[in-house]
């Protein structure tokens, strides 16, 4: 069946594949489609970890002396969609 979507091969250990398999079976769902929510799942898990790295460094440096309120912010952003 010609698909629109990208394929993927991927070789499994014999315990995650019966593991993958179970759960597909268990919500009714096709194994490449429970495959493709475990591998969702684990990109957005390893987002999240980068960002809060990085939110983390971010605060090493943060003075609060010279941060902006939303106020200043979203008025900066004002004029500067004005000037355009």
């Amino acid at each position: 069946m010609p698909t629109k979507h990208p394929r993927l091969n991927v070789v499994l250990e014999r315990p995650i594949f019966q593991l993958v398999e179970r759960l597909a079976e268990k919500e009714g769902v096709s194994l490449s489609l429970k495959a493709r929510d475990l591998i969702r799942e684990a990109l957005e898990l390893h987002e999240d970890a980068y960002l809060a790295e990085r939110a983390h460094e971010r605060t090493k440096t943060f003075v609060r002396g010279q941060a902006l309120t939303h106020e200043q912010v979203w008025a900066h952003l004002k004029v500067k969609k004005q000037r355009r």
